[in-house]
């Protein structure tokens, strides 16, 4: 998506439609923001890890028998804020508190069943979504006995308050929110005023008052996309699971840049990457090397130096958790 020259508002957002697939209905939705799988023309987003997206439930004798019938898929749209939150994948520790785990909890409570889910993007502890979809999958009694607006209402009322379905849509049969997806949209916020950044506070990284070269940061950029090896912008044990077990680490960006804006009125550095799929804090490590960049302390070449080192000690630190957001997925 090509953003307009010059900062902007990214509060004020434009409606789109959302078709139910069901009923043919349709529900607004935000521009820039691909919520459910259907959305074919809205504009395409820590990591997306391909393991562990669905929860393993165990289910009785009865449930198992019931999941051999399960015929019809459901997309939700799902937003939250991260900072409660020990990431989005269900922990074994029961009193560990996750999206997923909240999702699946409210979804056994309307389906009087455990319900399998699967995420778009698995994001980490801290990190917030705007556009995360989620999709399970229904026997062909359940899915008549509560309609997806129904069930959104009834989710968004007994999820944690932090947690909200944004739509609901059915797709067919087969549908997986995480193999289905042909590419996911990360966008990281930097505050650099002097002034603390009170009214986003929990979804920016505060540089205070570092000035940042957004130019600068914007030609270094450009050497992330396209099909590399990020093994130095994965953190370094994840990588050495990966090559165990013969897997690759490398990922395609299909656009990286940066641009000044704000938001709620507050002056931020916006740096949006588009891509296939991405390593472990693969978004947070790049911030984290652009923002060395910007800062002057690197030329911009230096990212195509980090990228051949194939080292994660070549690349720049890793930017927190609380300034990256999962903007939205394509499918």
């Amino acid at each position: 998506m090509e953003e307009p020259a010059g900062a902007e508002e990214i509060g004020v957002v434009e409606q789109v439609s959302v078709h139910r697939a069901d009923e043919g209905h349709t529900y607004g939705a935000r521009d820039g923001f691909v919520a459910c799988a259907g959305i074919a023309h809205a504009v395409g987003v820590t990591d997306v890890a391909r393991d562990g997206c669905a929860a393993g439930a165990v289910f009785s004798a009865a449930e198992a028998l019931e999941t051999s019938r399960l015929s019809r898929c459901v997309a939700l749209g799902v937003a939250y804020d991260g900072a409660p939150f020990a990431g989005f994948a269900r922990q074994a520790e029961s009193h560990v508190t996750t999206v997923q785990g909240e999702l699946e909890r409210v979804l056994s409570v309307l389906y009087r069943r455990a319900v399998d889910t699967v995420c778009a993007g698995r994001t980490d502890a801290g990190v917030h979504a705007l556009g995360q979809v989620v999709s399970f999958d229904l026997t062909e009694e359940e899915f008549a006995s509560r309609p997806l607006r129904t069930l959104m209402k009834s989710m968004n009322a007994l999820v944690d308050e932090r947690i909200t379905v944004t739509c609901a849509e059915e797709r067919p049969a087969g549908f997986s929110a995480r193999f289905d997806a042909t590419s996911r949209e990360y966008r990281y916020f930097i505050a650099t005023g002097n002034a603390r950044p009170v009214l986003i506070a929990r979804s920016v990284w505060h540089l205070r008052g570092a000035p940042l070269d957004v130019d600068a940061m914007n030609t270094a950029a450009r050497f992330l996309v396209g099909e590399h090896d990020f093994k130095s912008f994965c953190v370094a044990s994840s990588a050495l699971h990966l090559e165990g077990e013969g897997r690759s680490t490398c990922r395609r960006v299909i656009e990286a840049d940066v641009r000044s804006t704000h938001v709620m009125g507050t002056p931020v550095v916006e740096v949006r990457i588009v891509g296939n799929a991405f390593l472990h804090s693969m978004i947070r490590i790049i911030v984290g090397t652009l923002v060395a960049v910007g800062q002057g302390r690197r030329d911009a070449s230096w990212v195509a130096d980090v990228l051949a080192a194939r080292d994660r000690t070549a690349a720049g630190e890793t930017a927190p958790a609380c300034g990256l957001t999962f903007w939205s997925v394509r499918y």
